[in-house]
């Protein structure tokens, strides 16, 4: 007589609870948000891959040779990754301060870190030109030059790894850390085998957010940056020229570069953060 596998029956009945647990309003409701997101997202998506494929490879690899356009790419994804880098570092450090230290001012930082969500990308590039600009106060001119980028870019992604990271730290028990104190652990133990593996998976998302908001930046950069070709044009810009130029083609081209920059960074960090918290 054939004998069963009890661990092949066992997961054959989770697959059948699993697959019975969807009842009929929530599989409604699971129509309707699978319908709106591929309306949002996944045919706009769809939309940009065909336009960008429609014009033909030729189209695609005359746009991708195009010295102009790999510089604005290139400039844009180094900005990007070297404020992505910044922001992991100064934001868990902001997010510890604001969760563990009690000082005068703690409420009005809280609310400034926010400002960069609520301000037009428009009135922030105009808010950095005046500061950075030509006529600037500090003496701190950094308009019309590849700086000009990072520093754009660095005021409309402060937000994401500090919010981020911030109610994690918030359900962190600090007794945890005390005990692994008195146990002999160091402060550097203690971060690396107790405090860093929960932060990674908040920092990791928040990275991704920034990086992702980083590559996509428009509004921010036009007025300080002054799209500079080989200097400070960068790949919204680029595209929007295209367009301009009634070239869809080569705008789609463009953005499905993006995009793929996009998930590769999102798989990436996803993968990063996965692999600290099973070492840990």
């Amino acid at each position: 007589m054939e004998q069963l596998d009890p661990a092949a029956t066992a997961r054959t009945r989770r697959r059948g609870r699993a697959s019975s647990t969807l009842d009929r309003p929530a599989a409604i409701g699971l129509g309707i948000g699978v319908t709106w997101f591929s309306i949002l997202v996944l045919i706009p998506l769809a939309l940009i891959a065909f336009q960008a494929a429609g014009g033909g490879w030729g189209v695609f690899a005359e746009t991708l040779g195009s010295s102009q356009t790999a510089a604005a790419i290139w400039l844009t994804v180094r900005q990007a990754l070297l404020v992505t880098a910044l922001n992991v570092v100064m934001g868990t450090l902001i997010a510890w301060v604001l969760v563990r230290d009690d000082f005068p001012g703690k409420r009005v930082l809280e609310i400034i870190i926010d400002i960069p969500f609520a301000l037009p990308t428009i009135v922030a590039g105009l808010v950095l030109l005046s500061l950075y600009g030509p006529a600037s106060p500090l003496g701190i001119d950094v308009s019309n030059t590849s700086h000009s980028v990072f520093l754009a870019l660095l005021f409309v992604t402060l937000p994401f790894v500090v919010r981020a990271v911030q109610p994690v730290l918030m359900e962190l028990e600090p007794e945890v850390e005390e005990a692994a104190a008195s146990l002999g652990a160091s402060t550097f133990t203690t971060w690396r085998r107790i405090i860093l593996p929960s932060l990674t998976p908040a920092i990791a998302a928040g990275a991704t957010l920034s990086f992702a908001r980083g590559i996509s930046e428009y509004g921010s950069l036009v007025l300080l940056s002054g799209n500079l070709p080989f200097e400070s044009e960068v790949a919204s810009v680029r595209i929007f020229t295209y367009i301009e130029n009634d070239n869809p083609a080569a705008a789609s081209a463009v953005a499905v570069i993006l995009l793929g920059v996009a998930l590769a960074a999102i798989v990436t960090l996803n993968l990063i953060s996965r692999r600290v918290a099973r070492r840990d």
